[in-house]
């Protein structure tokens, strides 16, 4: 049952279909997703793609300098500026496959602005839908490729390691086949962390797999501390679901405000300069606030003064969404809380996607390439699947065929209990919601710490060959990651807000 490929691309998100695309047409391409494409955050984005799509040098600098005022300088300065100045070519070629974005009556690109944006840069598409039609139009240029072939329902369980070199993927296909897939080049582009968290604006297929496994297989992590949460998910008392609906801070862009539920703008108090159009985690941290103050766990966005017509037509995905839940933008106050929504710290690698252990990558969300920071600039991360999938590809197409394949190994058979994770998941989502969230202290991060150690330890005692047990697995090990990281970090910095007892 076993298989071989060239390239193993682990994730159908952007990261993973724009790196596949990239390959060369000679190499041969598996692509692993463990539902469907249709299944990933990356299909959730609603803002865009932040870039000066030009080659002006003062406008470059200024979306270097946003970035890394977004996240308080702990950025990789030359990270950020080879993402800003990679960014137009890389554009440029989503833009050859046929992948469209909104125009204006001249018909020119139309570029809205978003938090922490000096400037209007955001490329968007069908308004609010620009994830959704970026990944409807790069699965039609995929289907032309006859050296792609995507293998559904199938999760990635382990990397297979010999001499300090990844030499593939255990995998379980359909809950069912278990089996080796060899490659001379592996891709992780598994996404984003939302699951280890109670309440998350992520598709909840978000169970740090790619974290989980590269841990197993000995990479380097860093900045893992930097959870994002996102100001403005719709709040409902009677959402049962841990999804969260994203409101995008473009509506804020458009000249949405902010009101506490005493109805008073409170942005001022926090940051004058850019009020609603601060970094996330400035607002977020705004919110909290503001909530804590007036002993409620909401707060709203205020549309009112803008023409609901404009909304409508501008935030079509949104407006749906409100209005099914009884709220009409332009007309009505939306009420809104932070969700997590972003990791900025995660697997270290260079600007070619490299990691420590040989033959191994990580791009997307997964990755940290030293862009983000403390704190993600808005729409910065389907730029950075861009940029960073495109060279890690280019590097592959460079070294695949100096890679000697290695001998095969043996897999351990591992039982197959049909046991229930749910309660240990909440249970790491209810002390990751409570003690590693937008505010943090020290002793709620060494309780987490302890309790989190003590699921693994159970986790790893019994290994179970389902979906279940594995998605578990890497959220625990996940979960672990960050408030270890946290724990370490003793001062207060962009999302990672500490205080004292």
């Amino acid at each position: 049952m076993d298989k071989h490929c060239d390239v193993l691309i682990l994730g159908t998100g952007l990261a993973g279909l724009f790196a596949a695309i990239n390959i060369d047409p000679s190499h041969q391409v598996y692509l692993i997703t463990k539902t469907r494409i249709n299944n990933s955050n990356s299909l959730l984005a609603q803002g865009g793609i932040a870039c000066e799509y030009n080659e002006n040098k003062e406008l470059h600098e200024a979306h270097i300098k946003d970035t890394m005022r977004a996240g308080a300088y702990l950025n990789d300065e030359k990270a950020v500026r080879y993402l800003v100045d990679k960014g137009f070519a890389a554009v440029k070629k989503l833009v050859s496959l046929n992948v469209n974005f909104d125009f204006d009556r001249e018909n020119n690109f139309l570029f809205t602005r978003e938090g922490g944006h000096s400037t209007r840069r955001v490329l968007h598409s069908g308004g609010d839908a620009t994830g959704f039609n970026v990944i409807r139009d790069l699965k039609k240029a995929l289907s032309t490729r006859k050296n792609i072939k995507i293998i559904t329902n199938t999760m990635a369980l382990d990397l297979i390691k010999k001499d300090n070199k990844i030499i593939g993927c255990i995998v379980l296909e359909q809950e069912a086949k278990y089996y080796s897939i060899y490659a001379k080049k592996t891709i992780i582009a598994t996404g984003g962390i939302g699951s280890v968290y109670g309440s998350t604006t992520n598709d909840l297929n978000a169970t740090g797999d790619g974290i989980g496994m590269a841990y197993r297989a000995g990479c380097e992590f860093q900045n893992m501390e930097f959870v994002q949460f996102h100001p403005t998910a719709l709040y409902s008392e009677h959402i049962v679901s841990r999804q969260r609906f994203l409101i995008s801070e473009a509506v804020r862009g458009e000249g949405a405000y902010l009101r506490n539920v005493e109805h008073e703008r409170f942005m001022e108090k926090y940051d004058l300069e850019r009020m609603e159009l601060a970094p996330r985690d400035i607002v977020s941290q705004a919110i909290y606030r503001e909530m804590y103050d007036t002993w409620t766990d909401h707060v709203y966005l205020d549309t009112t003064h803008l023409d609901p017509k404009f909304l409508e037509k501008r935030f079509p995905t949104i407006s749906n969404f409100c209005r099914k839940q009884g709220y009409i933008l332009g007309l009505d106050l939306i009420p809104v809380a932070p969700a997590e929504h972003f990791l900025c710290g995660g697997i270290k690698t260079d600007l070619s996607g490299k990691t420590n252990m040989d033959n191994l990558y990580a791009i997307g969300e997964v990755a940290y390439t030293g862009v983000h920071g403390a704190n993600r600039l808005a729409s910065n991360s389907l730029l950075e699947c861009l940029v960073f999938s495109y060279s890690a590809a280019m590097d592959v197409n460079n070294t695949v065929d100096t890679v000697m394949e290695k001998n095969e190994v043996s897999i351990n058979e591992l039982p197959n209990y049909n046991y229930n994770y749910k309660p240990i998941r909440k249970k790491i989502g209810d002390y990751m919601d409570e003690h590693v969230s937008i505010v943090r202290n020290e002793q709620g991060l060494k309780l987490t710490k302890r309790t989190l150690e003590g699921i693994h330890d159970s986790l790893d005692k019994y290994p179970n060959l389902t979906k279940y047990y594995y998605e578990t697995l890497n959220m625990v090990q996940t979960a672990l990651l960050i408030s270890s990281s946290a724990l370490e970090r003793k001062e207060s910095i962009g999302c990672h807000l500490i205080i004292k007892q």
